[in-house]
């Protein structure tokens, strides 16, 4: 589902820690697949199965880590090692 080089984030719109990461994502200019949960309810399972968990935001990073619900200071670090910002 995601390629070396690409984030791919799986949130939904009434969800307050998936509109700050988006929107963390957005201003820091890292591009980013977003996966709507809401349009595509199936996308829930592939997330839980990346986490384990059925809290969102899920952020898989290309080096195939992950965040759950992440701050917006654990998403900075992330994307410093991985030199995307």
């Amino acid at each position: 589902m995601t390629n070396a080089n690409e984030i791919t984030m799986f949130g939904a719109e009434w969800c307050r820690d998936c509109r700050r990461t988006k929107a963390q994502l957005d201003g820091l200019g890292v591009a980013y697949t977003y996966v709507d949960l809401e349009a595509d309810p199936s996308a829930a399972d592939v997330a839980k199965e990346i986490s384990g968990r059925t809290n969102i935001p899920v952020v898989v990073y290309p080096d195939a880590s992950h965040h759950v619900e992440p701050s917006n200071a654990d998403v900075e670090a992330k994307l410093r090692e991985l030199s995307l910002i």
